[in-house]
């Protein structure tokens, strides 16, 4: 126990330490932290519809026909209609012949990458790639070439100085959206090379899914070579509003995976609801009113984005809702985020092992309904905040 506390007190030490914040209420534009009402900026609810009457009605009807839970795993009796109707409904959303439910994008992104390689096989992954990618690769025991940030001529270069050695399969895998940076993945050139080295490429589109693209399909959509991406993975806690991932794939990749994959076959499956809440979430985004919603998004990140870079701050290259803002050390990144909540403005400071050492920032997300007047209060108050502790 006392090693545990000393290890906390060196965290504490280097700014380091982490804490829950209790949000009362549901995750819309405004929230209460502390008993005072904020701007909430760090949301992945991007679309805003976590709190929509036509989610939550499919998921109080599907709760009082089958329950609070699924009672099993999907292998023993907890495969119910609304996760069989769902999964159908991912497949045809990502234009793959199945798709499969897992019950979190870190229990997916470790489970697939577990489930379908191993010792003799060989995964590229992007150096920014999300810790359960990082974590997926170390489970699979397979052999893991990491190459640098969205650097297609040194990731060439690396496939093609493996090339002698190949035995097995080989696995190019990305975040389409980068969840710190806000930056996205070369999809189409990622496409181009995996094809030349009859590798697959799996794109983890957690924070593109339902924002990305003409039709919300994501980034693969976004960058025009959606129905080249061998492997889909996604989340239905961010943009869809609800909680889960999924992969969508080939019939033969999403049967080996149910019996392969150990998060899969060893966690008691979604409750029924979730899955029929997130079918509701599918609609809406093919909806009108999701349509709308997009355009929303974009010209709220768009006025955040312009207001922050109007006073001089650095947001890493940032194209989507995700904006961060530089702020180098711990000390100084924390300081800033309490000043901000003190100011009315909830958002995170990111800080190592997340991001790395001198790197840390705020990682700022908009949402569709957020209301441009109260963006740029916020962006204000965000300079302001980042000026007097820098400078």
């Amino acid at each position: 126990m006392n090693d545990w506390l000393q290890d906390l007190e060196e965290l504490e030490r280097q700014g380091l330490r982490r804490s829950l914040r209790l949000v009362d209420g549901g995750q819309g534009p405004k929230v209460q932290v502390n008993g005072r009402e904020v701007l909430l900026l760090c949301s992945n609810n991007y679309l805003g519809i976590a709190g929509h009457s036509a989610l939550v009605e499919k998921m109080v009807e599907a709760t009082r026909r089958y329950g609070a839970g699924a009672g099993a795993s999907r292998l023993v009796s907890g495969t119910m209609p609304p996760h069989v109707a769902l999964e159908e409904r991912i497949a045809e959303f990502k234009g793959t012949r199945a798709a499969v439910l897992f019950n979190s994008g870190y229990a997916a992104n470790t489970g697939i990458i577990q489930g379908l390689f191993g010792p003799e096989d060989v995964i590229f992954s992007d150096e920014l790639n999300h810790a359960s990618i990082i974590d997926g690769c170390r489970l699979s025991r397979a052999r893991t070439v990491v190459y640098p940030h969205r650097d297609v001529a040194a990731l060439a270069e690396l496939m093609e100085h493996e090339r002698a050695m190949r035995k097995g399969r080989w696995l190019v895998v990305t975040d389409g959206v980068f969840s710190m940076d806000g930056d996205l993945a070369p999809l189409a050139e990622l496409c181009e090379l995996k094809e030349q080295h009859d590798a697959l490429l799996m794109v983890d589109d957690a924070h593109g899914t339902g924002v990305l693209g003409r039709t919300g399909r994501g980034s693969g959509e976004y960058c025009n070579c959606l129905d080249r991406i061998d492997l889909h993975m996604g989340t239905l806690g961010k943009a869809l509003g609800c909680a889960g991932a999924y992969l969508a794939a080939e019939s033969v990749v999403i049967d080996t995976l149910i019996n392969r994959s150990r998060p899969l076959i060893f966690s008691t499956c979604l409750p029924p609801g979730v899955p029929a809440a997130a079918l509701a979430a599918i609609d809406l985004v093919d909806s009108e009113e999701g349509r709308v919603l997009r355009e929303r998004l974009e010209f709220n990140r768009n006025y955040l984005t312009k207001a922050l870079l109007s006073g001089g701050l650095d947001l890493l290259g940032s194209t989507t809702q995700i904006i961060p803002v530089l702020t180098g050390e711990p000390a100084t990144t924390m300081r800033i985020t309490s000043r901000l909540l003190e100011d009315g403005i909830f958002l995170q400071g990111i800080r190592p092992p997340t991001v790395a050492p001198g790197r840390c920032r705020l990682r700022a997300t908009v949402m569709a309904g957020h209301d441009p007047l109260d963006l740029e209060m916020a962006a204000q108050r965000i300079i302001a905040a980042y000026r007097e502790e820098t400078e």
